[in-house]
């Protein structure tokens, strides 16, 4: 978890990732750093200091989502996207408005759990191949017994279990057949009732404990016994209780929520007044949750006061300001992300680590076939995208994966029969590829 980076450095890390839109990436920066500046304070006044909610206002595809995911993933905090039209008035049919902290714990809790496992694995590895070789060579009665048994023969074994050690870590045993114990999958499962999760929740915590999970035996190929062996001295070892403990105090205090599509709960646009009562309903729902409230989930209370809500829409047919009051005054910064450019679209192709052209270059690798792209070629991409965005509906970068989908499909079918060779996409293999769609105003619209 790093915490100590500046603005600058996580604006930098987030360009490793993101095109352009520099505003937003600062906005969130210092949200970032801000949290790190209250940890510094007196505890009395760290608990007057409230986070200050950003609005992210553009169309879609421009890197609103991506921001805010990288950002979390930065920070190593809990994590949690949301589609605002999920939700209803308590009454309705949907989710109750609190469950997004309940799926926002246990995020939390899976993101503290790998942690405490990554630092007992090496005992676990060690604890699990033992065991293993116990499963390979059972012990002679008296030793299970609890009878230690010194002599020519307890040497012997000792050697057959060094030897069988140097085999399985030769690899040598991997597919021999072994029974291991584990989990018996099934149980009594609570009845789910919508808008009703924390009802659901106490119910399956009560079964869990009255219909304990079983055990069974199993027959698995020992490198899959290996890893089951793991699992189950990971569970043994790591304490729960304070992994939970953990998890409420990082959700608390460095929790990030997106609030997706939160246009679409807005009144306005011309839209029937029932619907917008019903939309006004669901604001007045997450209002208390944004503001700071307590929710009950089976991990304890959590407190919402200091986790980071960043609500995000495009706002084509609403304002921000048909947002109500309350709710508006919890997102006091606002940015507004652009539309992205031909150069965009050109930058998006070749700068980011994870650039859909290096991805088509290491997927179609894995067949031996290499792939070359000219920068013409990247042009023509890039341009295409944005005359496709101008005629048809604009959807950000979203687009390049449609073409270049579309440019890269007869190869990735008949990749497995070029193996080592070179394709060097240019110009001419992008125009032909897209053929078909730049001839057919209307075939764009239902391809690309």
């Amino acid at each position: 978890m790093n915490n100590t980076l500046t603005p600058r450095e996580i604006v930098s890390e987030l360009d490793k990732y993101i095109v352009g839109q520099n505003q937003a990436k600062r906005m969130v920066a210092i949200a970032l750093r801000n949290r790190w500046r209250r940890r510094q304070l007196d505890p009395e006044l760290a608990e007057e200091i409230a986070p200050k909610n950003i609005l992210m206002i553009g169309p879609t595809g421009v890197g609103k989502t991506e921001i805010a995911r990288r950002l979390a993933k930065l920070a190593g905090s809990p994590f949690l996207k949301v589609e605002a039209t999920k939700f209803t008035e308590v009454g309705y049919v949907g989710r109750d408005v609190e469950s997004i902290i309940r799926d926002l714990m246990e995020i939390g809790v899976n993101l503290v759990r790998q942690e405490e496992e990554a630092k007992v694995r090496v005992r676990a590895e060690a604890t699990a191949e033992e065991r293993l070789l116990d499963v390979l060579l059972p012990t002679k009665p008296l030793e299970s017994a609890g009878v230690d048994y010194i002599g020519p023969e307890s040497r012997a074994a000792d050697s057959t279990r060094e030897k069988l050690r140097q085999l399985w870590r030769e690899g040598k045993l991997d597919d021999r057949l072994v029974e291991v114990e584990v989990q018996s999958s099934g149980g009594v499962q609570a009845m789910a009732i919508p808008g009703m999760e924390g009802m659901e929740m106490q119910m399956q915590d009560m079964l869990s404990k009255v219909f304990p999970k079983k055990k069974k035996t199993k027959k698995v190929r020992v490198k899959s016994a290996y890893d089951i062996l793991i699992q189950s001295e990971c569970e043994r070892l790591i304490d729960m209780d304070k992994v939970h403990e953990i998890a409420r105090e990082r959700v608390q205090e460095s929790g990030i929520v997106f609030l997706d599509e939160i246009d679409k709960i807005c009144g306005g646009g011309g839209s029937s007044g029932k619907a917008d009562v019903s939309r006004e309903g669901v604001q007045r729902d997450l209002l208390p949750i944004v503001e700071g409230s307590t929710v009950n989930t089976k991990y304890g209370m959590v407190r919402t006061d200091h986790i980071l809500f960043i609500a995000a829409g495009a706002f084509h047919m609403s304002k921000p300001s048909d947002l109500v009051p309350e709710l508006q005054g919890r997102f006091p910064l606002r940015v507004e992300l652009s539309a992205l450019t031909r150069d965009d679209f050109y930058r998006i192709l070749t700068e980011p680590k994870n650039a859909l052209t290096v991805q088509y270059k290491a997927l179609l690798g894995t067949e031996s076939v290499d792939i070359v792209y000219t920068d013409e070629a990247l042009n023509e991409i890039a341009r295409f995208a944005q005359k496709i965005n101008e005629e048809t509906e604009n959807i950000g970068a979203r687009r390049l994966y449609t073409i270049m989908e579309k440019i890269v499909a007869d190869l990735s079918f008949e990749a497995p029969d070029m193996d080592g060779a070179t394709v060097t996409i240019d110009r001419d293999y992008v125009a032909h590829a897209l053929q078909d769609v730049q001839e057919n105003r209307d075939l764009t619209r239902y391809i690309l």
